[in-house]
């Protein structure tokens, strides 16, 4: 029989305990970012096929979805803006101007997504957004699972990103369907590598934030990230497998 006042046979079942509660904590705060994720991404699929079967997306874009309109532009634009505010105003803002913030932002991603539409046939557009959910799932999964620190890989595809934005600035004096595959190409590797970092980075954050008035921020800043690496992912296989209506 254990002694009562060996202090070796109550801190064991203590720290047991304190580790169920934390890894408790955890799963429940990754279940409500891709929760919150998942629903902007199902937002936005949902705004972008409605706007485009509707009348009015000839007031944003052109029917080949490659002009824009002023308020096109703006539509655009807006998405960056609420991005950088979100980014770099978290610790002045409220938590439920955040999640404002996230639900708008997913909105006018749908309607300047609503293009994809007009350039591409629906049957693709479902097969690759399958196909993303599919990988995404996986390398989340492996982000948030694995005891590999991913800490110099994210560095390696954070500077690859910097370098695609230019390559993409390159190209639209160029416009060279060679270089435009290569960045295709590129660019789902980068949002996939990314994927398992900024998973596992989530993941490392919790322990940072538990408990704190920050971890209702987290969640959702979380979510955008991301979102962001979801739906990057998905234009860049769009890209490349995505059926041209013409």
């Amino acid at each position: 029989m254990a002694d009562w006042s060996d202090p070796q046979a109550t801190a064991a079942p203590y720290a047991g305990a304190q580790a169920d509660v934390r890894d408790a904590g955890l799963r429940s705060h990754m279940l409500s970012v891709y929760n919150y994720m998942a629903s902007g991404v199902l937002l936005t699929g949902i705004v972008s096929l409605m706007f485009a079967k509707s009348g009015y997306i000839g007031i944003l874009f052109n029917e080949a979805g490659t002009g824009f309109g002023p308020l096109g532009w703006v539509v655009m634009l807006a998405p960056l803006a609420i991005v950088f505010a979100m980014s770099f105003g978290a610790a002045r803002m409220a938590t439920a101007t955040l999640q404002l913030l996230y639900w708008a932002y997913a909105f006018l991603m749908g309607l300047s997504l609503s293009t994809i539409f007009l350039v591409y046939t629906g049957t693709s557009i479902a097969q690759v957004f399958f196909a993303t959910a599919a990988g995404f799932a996986g390398l989340s999964l492996w982000g948030y699972t694995t005891k590999r620190d991913l800490s110099a890989f994210g560095t390696f595809f954070t500077m690859g990103l910097f370098g695609l934005i230019a390559a993409m600035l390159i190209n639209l004096f160029l416009r060279s369907e060679g270089l435009s595959f290569v960045i295709s190409a590129a660019g789902v590797l980068i949002f996939a590598g990314l994927t398992a970092y900024d998973t596992q980075k989530i993941k490392s954050l919790y322990f940072q934030v538990a408990g704190s008035d920050m971890q209702g921020k987290a969640v959702i800043l979380g979510a955008l990230t991301l979102y962001l690496d979801f739906i990057n992912m998905f234009l860049f296989l769009l890209r490349l497998f995505g059926s041209s209506r013409n």
